[in-house]
């Protein structure tokens, strides 16, 4: 199952993403899908400001990861765009992140589709798909759910 919600405009993105990470209670994992452009950092911005962190939130595009520990969840927000393969994430020491027996906090993973069988069975995604020039369409799904 899939919620879809039409976000108008950079800020309304950002106030969902907040409105969603108020809703965490504990560790996760979650993806981000969707083009060069489409708002993925900007979601991430708005989660990070939900889960109260204070710090600058920047895209990880060069260091592939930042960490966040200012809020009340730690943030680990990975940005897969230049790696190809979940052997490379895995040689950078990225596995580790993604247990959720372990995982201290909430992953968020632009371009996980890089780095495909890395993620947890169990996770969200988030599919952000532009509309026009300000208009974004933001799809929740929950992949690996079982009945």
């Amino acid at each position: 199952m899939q919620i879809e919600v039409l976000s108008e405009n950079e800020e309304m993105t950002k106030s969902i993403a907040e409105k969603y990470a108020k809703s965490i209670t504990s560790r996760a994992v979650i993806s981000l899908v969707g083009d060069l452009g489409a708002g993925k950092t900007t979601f991430a911005k708005g989660f990070a400001k939900g889960l109260g962190i204070t710090d600058l939130v920047t895209s990880p595009t060069f260091t592939i990861m930042n960490d966040y520990k200012s809020g009340r969840l730690n943030l680990y927000h990975f940005d897969m765009y230049r790696l190809s393969s979940k052997e490379e994430a895995e040689e950078l020491g990225f596995g580790e992140y993604f247990d959720l027996r372990t995982l201290d906090g909430v992953c968020l993973v632009e371009w996980a589709e890089n780095v495909k069988g890395l993620l947890p069975a169990l996770h969200v995604e988030i599919t952000i798909t532009k509309v026009d020039e300000t208009k974004r369409k933001i799809g929740f799904s929950v992949k690996g759910w079982v009945k």
